[in-house]
């Protein structure tokens, strides 16, 4: 049973979705992330270790590797579409309340920003994580920050911002949660933000990359 949890992490970390993808070329016709997580369910195996020790566990390799600068934005996105794959067959399991989500993170790109791709990346490595995600998607303005904080207090919020222009209005939106809901985590990225400009906007997170959002998620979610 082991092992299939241990082909589950390899195919996640690989990008291999089922046995009909070609990709990657050297896995070519053999089962993926679709039915390996279908015949560790089958097997018997409790869905909160298939998600941890498969799922969760090939989305940390592939994290940590990007990290290295040891694969790149393509192959994350392989192993996310692999990742969500296996995510559909476990979906049931939290409906039922059989397995548990580590927390809720809201994510979005902050007013006047368009850029998305590095907000997905940190989305969908969260998600691959064990996190509900609630993602805003972009050009968020801070009123829907706060609408979705109202929701889910007991979320993680993460804010990405691409363009120096838009950083005013990350700061803005830090400062107004800070004001409404002082409590709440707030984690901020992007190619322009820095972690001196993180602590002075009075954000309590800088990320440069997915796994260390990740990394941040798992050392304040209890």
């Amino acid at each position: 049973m082991n092992n299939l949890l241990e082909l589950i992490a390899v195919c996640v970390e690989r990008g291999k979705v089922n046995a009909k993808s070609p990709y990657p070329p050297d896995l070519k016709g053999q089962d993926g992330v679709d039915e390996l997580t279908k015949a560790a369910l089958a097997a018997g195996i409790d869905a909160q270790n298939v998600l941890e020790q498969g799922l969760i566990a090939g989305m940390n390799a592939i994290g940590a590797r990007f990290r290295r600068d040891e694969v790149f934005v393509p192959d994350v996105l392989m192993s996310a579409k692999a990742m969500k794959t296996g995510m559909a067959h476990i979906r049931p399991y939290f409906q039922s309340g059989e397995v548990k989500r580590k927390g809720v993170f809201i994510i979005g790109t902050v007013a006047g920003d368009m850029h998305d791709i590095g907000k997905n990346l940190v989305a969908m490595v969260a998600e691959g994580g064990g996190y509900e995600v609630v993602d805003l998607g972009i050009d968020v303005a801070t009123e829907e920050f706060l609408d979705a904080v109202a929701q889910r207090p007991d979320a993680v919020v993460g804010m990405s911002a691409l363009l120096t222009t838009t950083m005013i209005n990350m700061a803005a939106s830090v400062r107004a949660m800070k004001e409404k809901y002082p409590h709440t985590r707030i984690m901020v990225g992007g190619a322009p933000v820095t972690e001196h400009f993180a602590q002075e906007i009075g954000a309590d997170s800088y990320s440069a990359d997915p796994q260390g959002a990740v990394d941040y998620l798992n050392a304040v979610v209890a």
